[in-house]
This record gives structure tokens, sequence and C-alpha cells, in this order.
């Protein structure tokens, strides 16, 4: 599994959270903190304090709307992009160093830089640590005027004051750096993968495939394709074969569509006689993968074959849909096409291209919210 802070971090993050259905609240969490930091400079303006002189009270007026229009993101059907999210990181760092700065009592200042603690924990949670250069920096800058100001009239308060901020922001930062390595290890541990035959089961399926749904953005033109596969007249194989067999069946054509399918091509093993597969594609017509795959299973040395059920869609309007919701549409739909082939005889293929969702419907009803 790839490290949490990769470059899809944001993205697999999003879909933990959408699978918890812990999306709309974190989205309310960061939207009211977000207001909160431009409120509490514009409350100070009347305490002397507070924003003083002919900067203070007009920057402290100008973070606040800047603060009210970065909230706005999180409150949309939708959750952010992670570039609209890096934009984030660095707006709130600026307006955070800006509230402290023009505090007229710099110890008043040094108390509102815990916003920083906070930053660097959104920033090393959502886009790991190699990001917190960015609050770090300017933080910094934000500390070092502070104390150069506190020190004028005592410089032992304004040295220990910095370094109370210091070690806050560095505790904060890496309790969650650490907090994400167990997620990581627990969900590798929980089992993200299938026993017999080393490929993805349904559980690490979902995620990775909630995450490659959330990380798409509107402009893609690709289509997703989702496929059950079930090996036609696999419980009378495993029946009359020998003991182990049957394991050693399903390890090997495991492994030839594995050869079968690309690099990134989610490939899942879910039951007995089951596989599941997701992969993108530039057309709708997925024919050209669904031959190999037959081919894989028909070439093993099992005289099994393969009915295949499939269901495209065009990636782009995925991006608002509830990721986990998407995936149980998809793959009932698969599972109906897959019985149909079954019926029909087996060792077939039933496709069918860009049908209606249903829960694109909701979402665009605004029922469902990144959920």
């Amino acid at each position: 599994m790839n490290s949490l802070l990769g470059p899809d971090h944001y993205y697999r993050l999003t879909a933990k959270l959408s699978a918890l259905d812990l999306r709309r609240p974190v989205c309310r969490a960061i939207a009211v903190t977000t207001v909160i930091l431009g409120v509490i400079p514009v409350g100070l303006v009347s305490s002397s304090a507070g924003p003083q002189g002919t900067w203070g009270r007009p920057l402290a007026i100008v973070v606040a709307a800047v603060c009210s229009v970065m909230a706005v993101p999180w409150l949309t059907h939708h959750w952010p992009t992670r570039r609209v999210s890096l934009a984030f990181v660095v707006i709130s760092a600026l307006c955070a160093a800006t509230d402290c700065i023009i505090a007229a009592e710099p110890m008043l200042g040094l108390l509102g830089a815990v916003t920083f603690a906070a930053l660097s924990a959104f920033t090393v949670l959502f886009h790991g640590a190699r990001m917190l250069i960015v609050p770090w920096t300017i933080g910094a800058v934000t500390l070092a005027v502070l104390g150069l100001r506190i020190a004028q009239t005592d410089a032992v308060v304004a040295v220990c004051g910095v370094l109370l901020i210091v070690m806050l922001t560095v505790f904060v930062a890496s309790a969650g750096s650490v907090a994400l390595r167990l997620v990581d290890i627990r969900s590798d541990r929980a089992g993200q993968l299938d026993q017999v035959t080393g490929l993805l089961n349904r559980n690490g399926f979902d995620e990775r495939l909630a995450a490659l749904i959330g990380a798409r953005n509107r402009g893609d033109d690709r289509f997703l394709a989702v496929m059950v596969i079930d090996l036609d007249g696999f419980s009378l194989h495993a029946a009359i074969s020998e003991t182990g067999a049957a394991i050693r069946a399903r390890v090997s054509i495991g492994a030839r569509l594995n050869e079968a399918v690309r690099r990134d091509t989610l490939l899942a093993h879910t039951d007995d006689a089951q596989f599941l597969v997701a992969e993108v594609l530039t057309t709708p017509d997925p024919t050209p993968l669904t031959d190999r795959l037959r081919s894989a299973v028909a070439t093993a040395p099992y005289r099994l074959t393969a009915s295949i059920g499939v269901v495209t869609t065009p990636l782009h309007p995925l991006v608002d849909a509830p990721a986990t919701d998407v995936i149980d549409e998809l793959l009932t739909l698969a599972s109906d096409q897959v019985s149909d082939a079954r019926l029909a005889g087996g060792n077939q293929v039933r496709i069918t291209q860009c049908p209606p969702l249903a829960v694109l419907a909701d979402a665009n009803d605004g029922d469902g919210f990144g959920a």
C-alpha cells in the first residue's frame, strides 16, 4: 500500500472519511473554524490590545472577509479539490500571521499563534509532512516579529513564549503524522488483500476505487469500467477435484487475470468463483479488456470459462457523488449483467454503457453531501 504521505494522500483520506460517513462533519468543522479565525480580530477591534492604528482595523476586516470566502468551498455539495485545499493552507497561514501581527499587544498576538498548531494538524493530515514547510515558514516569520516586539520589554518572556508555541506546533504535527502511520499500518493488518490469491479483497477494492474516483476532476473525459467476473462451473470443479485443487485454480486464474490487466488496474478476489475489476478507459467500450480477461481464464489448465458483467460510465459526473454509493450501484448493475450472462449459458459478456445512475440524480438534487 502506498504511503499516506504520497501524492494520492488527500484523496485516500477523503475516501476514508467518505466510507466512515464523516465528510459532512469534517467540512462543517473546517468551515466554522475558518470563520472564527476571521471573526476574532474584528471582535478585538474594540479592545486596546486588539488591532489598532491606520492599518490594523482595515486589515482585521480584510482577514474576516477572506476567511468567510475560504469557508464557502467546505459548505458546498462536493469535497474541495486538492488544489483548493492547498490554497486554503497557504491563505489561512497568511491570515493567521496577519491576525497575530496587527494586535497592538504582542502577547495577545503570541497567544493567537496557536492557530499555526491547528493549521499544522490540518496540513499533515490532509497533505503530508512535506507541505508543512508553508505554514511553518510563515509561522516562523510571525513568531520572529512577535518575539522581537516582546523582547523590548522582557527578553525572557519573549524566548519562553516563542518556544512554547514552537513546542506545541511541532507536537501537534508529529502526533498527526504518527496517527496517519498507525492508521496505514492498521489498514494493512485489517486486510486489504485476499489471503488466497494475494489480490485485493472487497474492502481494499472499495477503498482504492473510492480514492480513484475522488482523484478525478470535471475535466476528465475518460470512462470508468467496473466488471464482475464469475467462473462458470467452478463449484462442480471444486466438488470433483482433489483437495486443494480449487485453491490452486483460484490462485492460478487470479495470476493470469493480473497479467491480463494494466499495472494500475484494480483487481480483487471477493468470493470462491468471483473477481472484480475496475479500469479507466478512453472509450465506453470495454471489449478489448473483456476479451483478454476471458482468454486468461479459458487458457488456464482447468477447463473453466468466465461470465463477465460490465458497466461503463463517464468519470467526470462522479466527482460530486458519494464514492461509496457510486461503487455499490455500479457493482449491483455489473452483478445483474453477469447473472444474465450465466443464465444465457455462460462464457459470455454482458455490457451496459453509460446507464443513468440513481446516485448521480440524488447528488444533483442536493440530497447527498460528499458523504
